[in-house]
């Protein structure tokens, strides 16, 4: 039976954690948030207990409970990582739900978030903590790098490179080939056609540099 699990973050993404640990049965023991206005209160029937940073909580993380981390900020949320893997020498678990679709050929690194009704395809490759949100399609052999997002909706089609950090808009379409680059992001609904270089913002149908 799988451990009981400590969300960081209970804001957008903590919920949405939440949901996809109850759909496959997994209870979560709490959320742990820095706002204030959080602590002490219930989200969707789980108690936010503490900030991010109370030893009393992370101590139990490892032996007792797993971790995920939803916290919406990159930057926070990289260090959070840092901190677990530094200090408590534990990496967050995935985060599938129940109603999404992931081939058993297809490679899974750490920490990951797939919505309900999301696909992963055989021999598509997700590095650690992408989130994938609900509906989104990532085609064969497909590489999602980590701490990618991919929007509602999207599609990612096969032999697509996703590097590091990029965003990619609900239903936004790459087609096959193409590289999106590091902390690159693609405007919801846009049909990519050609590479995006790293850090480019691109929109449209085909998509275009956003200046």
């Amino acid at each position: 039976m799988q451990n009981p699990v400590i969300i960081l973050g209970a804001q957008k993404l903590g919920t949405a954690a939440l949901d996809i640990f109850n759909s496959n049965s997994v209870v979560v023991y709490c959320f742990l948030d820095d706002s204030g206005k959080l602590q002490q209160e219930e989200v969707n029937n789980v108690s936010v207990m503490s900030s991010t940073e109370d030893n009393e909580f992370l101590k139990l993380i490892g032996n007792k409970c797993d971790v995920f981390v939803a916290v919406e900020d990159a930057a926070a949320r990289k260090g959070l990582i840092k901190m677990l893997k530094e200090e408590y020498k534990v990496v967050p678990v995935n985060a599938i739900h129940r109603f999404s679709s992931v081939s058993e050929y297809a490679w899974l690194g750490h920490g990951n978030m797939i919505a309900a009704g999301a696909v992963v395809n055989n021999n598509a490759k997700l590095g650690n903590y992408c989130v994938i949100q609900s509906r989104a399609v990532v085609d064969t052999y497909a590489e999602i790098s980590d701490f990618a997002q991919i929007g509602a909706g999207a599609i990612i089609n096969s032999e697509v490179e996703v590097e590091e950090g990029a965003f990619i808009g609900s239903g936004a379409v790459v087609v096959s080939g193409v590289k999106i680059g590091k902390n690159a992001r693609v405007g919801a609904g846009s049909v990519v056609v050609a590479d995006v270089p790293a850090k480019a913002t691109v929109f449209g149908n085909p998509a275009a540099p956003v200046k």
